[in-house]
């Protein structure tokens, strides 16, 4: 009898220390490597989709002298009310170079992505 109630504690345990580490990994993973924290920066370039649909920029960030610049990409649906989603964050690059290839696909110094549901992220690369 006592074995069960020791099992079912140890059960109740390591539910909870999960749990914790999971929620811990979980706020780790928001506020060191989510694409839509990246600073705001300066317009680059922009350039609106072949049927008008998405509007991609692309700014540069340079936080300060010892940080090498990096360059975010931002699409903006306009059938969404405008709706905006970072797409692109890369780290050392200074150009933002915008290329339709499609309706739906663009590339930024030649990474391609479906705006409609890509992203790309140095850091995950």
């Amino acid at each position: 009898m006592r074995l069960k109630t020791f099992l079912k504690g140890m059960g109740y345990f390591v539910l909870l220390i999960g749990t914790l580490l999971f929620s811990l990994f979980m706020i780790i993973n928001y506020l060191l490597f989510n694409i839509d924290r990246v600073p705001e920066g300066e317009l680059l370039a922009d350039k609106i989709s072949p049927s008008g649909e998405y509007t991609v920029l692309t700014y540069v960030i340079n936080a300060h002298s010892t940080v090498a610049p990096a360059v975010r990409g931002e699409v903006i649906s306009h059938e969404e009310n405008d709706k905006k989603r970072n797409l692109y964050w890369a780290y050392r690059k200074e150009k933002g170079e915008i290329e339709w290839i499609n309706e739906h696909v663009v590339s930024i110094n030649g990474i391609e992505l479906d705006v409609r549901t890509d992203s790309y992220d140095y850091r995950k690369d």
